[in-house]
């Protein structure tokens, strides 16, 4: 009586080691290594930043487009946060009471990168590796991958020794010349890296308090570099608009435009075409006053200077509608320090700022800091809109007194810029 065993078809000479190393797994084989990545992935250091990363994309989005929805989508964004937190702690727990495992986990690491090397070889230079070639490298490979599921530290690091040897006689040309797989490889991580910041999303940090109670300190927001448009990079211009032209209420980052080695952060009150007018305090847009309401008479905020320390101020706080879009403001005392400003008719292709601190921002009623006359922002200066705030040093929090009051800001993780 004879027996016979499913086996998968023979690869082609042509095909590459992932190829050939499944034509000879069997299915619990296939199944175990599926499983081994899994587990190596959760219990990277980078899987909970990835985690948390992949939640974070859908979140703004949420946010930008459905912004009543913050309500309940930050608290969770939140708590994801704080678990993530845990999880990498725990792993770090985790790392330094098992070394052994942290020594396994290495040589897989090592055995992956070399069984990707070897990958990357039969598809750059497809049809000159014989099939006896990757037949052998093959069967190696999964020498070390059975070490590696059996958790056989000494015997995984013998097993990828010799598959590199193996390796190098049998590949030594192709191998010297992988180097420039590495070069490339870098290349390609920073040209993504540079294209999502200067095309898609940009971080700021919050430098001073002209945009309190809205913006405070040391928050760092992300910048929305493509709704306006693609600002090409060393210019300020803009070709076309993507998603929408600056609207009134928006808050964007730009490139000062009289001061050119500065960028500021504001709000925007006037687009093209708008007569802006302050009187004692309120905003009048084309002659209609955007209505605002007294919340607080005495509001605690904290500011500070360049290297100075922390100083509170007592602001009364109104909650100002700008074209439907609602905020916070702040304003010093019951009457504003100027009685009238303006008007200010905004020209083609620019907008015209203010910071919410409104006594306290050099914004287009002066000059964007130059000190003489009103100054608008052109289109081709703005950088982006800012949309949350993804993490806050400021006044207070955490660890606020090991350094000088300057702290950790949980409760503002997340929060939409509005």
């Amino acid at each position: 009586m004879s027996t016979s065993t499913a086996t998968n078809p023979t690869p082609p000479p042509s095909a590459g080691l992932e190829a050939s190393m499944a034509a000879r797994r069997t299915p619990e084989q296939l199944k175990a290594s599926r499983a081994l990545l899994w587990r190596e992935l959760l219990t990277s250091l980078w899987a909970p930043l990835v985690i948390l990363g992949l939640a974070f994309i859908p979140y703004i989005v949420l946010i930008e487009f459905v912004p009543p929805a913050a309500a309940w989508a930050q608290p969770l964004m939140q708590y994801l946060a704080l678990a993530m937190l845990i999880y990498f702690v725990g792993l770090l727990v985790w790392r330094t009471v098992l070394p052994k495992q942290q020594r396994l986990r290495h040589l897989r690491h090592e055995a992956r990168e070399l069984i990707s090397e070897i990958e990357r070889i039969h598809k750059r230079v497809p049809g000159k590796i014989s099939a006896e070639v990757s037949t052998r490298l093959a069967e190696q490979a999964l020498q070390v991958e059975t070490a590696s599921l059996a958790g056989d530290a000494a015997r995984l690091e013998q097993e990828t020794k010799t598959l590199d040897t193996l390796a190098t006689q049998l590949l030594g040309v192709f191998r010297k010349q992988g180097a420039w797989d590495f070069v490339s490889g870098f290349a390609k991580a920073l040209a993504i890296a540079v294209i999502i910041r200067v095309f898609i999303i940009e971080p700021y940090r919050i430098p001073s308090g002209s945009m309190l109670p809205t913006l405070e300190i040391g928050d760092q927001v992300f910048i929305n570099k493509f709704i306006y448009g693609v600002r090409l990079p060393y210019t300020n211009y803009v070709p076309f608009v993507i998603v929408r032209p600056p609207e009134r209420g928006d808050v964007i980052v730009f490139n000062n435009p009289v001061q050119p080695e500065l960028d500021f952060i504001k709000r925007v009150i006037g687009i093209p075409g708008d007569s802006v007018e302050l009187i004692d305090g309120e905003v009048h847009i084309n002659g209609v006053p955007q209505s605002r309401t007294l919340v607080k008479e005495d509001q605690v905020v904290y500011n500070r200077h360049e290297n100075m320390p922390w100083f509170p101020e007592r602001m009364r706080l109104y909650q100002e509608n700008v074209d439907g879009k609602v905020h916070a403001i702040l304003q010093e005392s019951p009457r504003a320090r100027v009685q009238h400003e303006g008007p200010f008719v905004v020209p083609p292709g620019h907008v015209f700022v203010m910071g919410d601190n409104r006594e306290n921002s050099l914004d287009s009623r002066y000059g964007l800091g130059a000190g003489r006359g009103v100054a608008f922002v052109p289109y081709g200066h703005i950088k982006g809109k800012a949309m949350v705030i993804w993490m806050a040093l400021g006044y207070g929090g955490w660890f606020s007194n090991l350094f000088e009051g300057t702290g950790l800001r949980t409760d503002r993780l997340f929060e939409p810029v509005r």
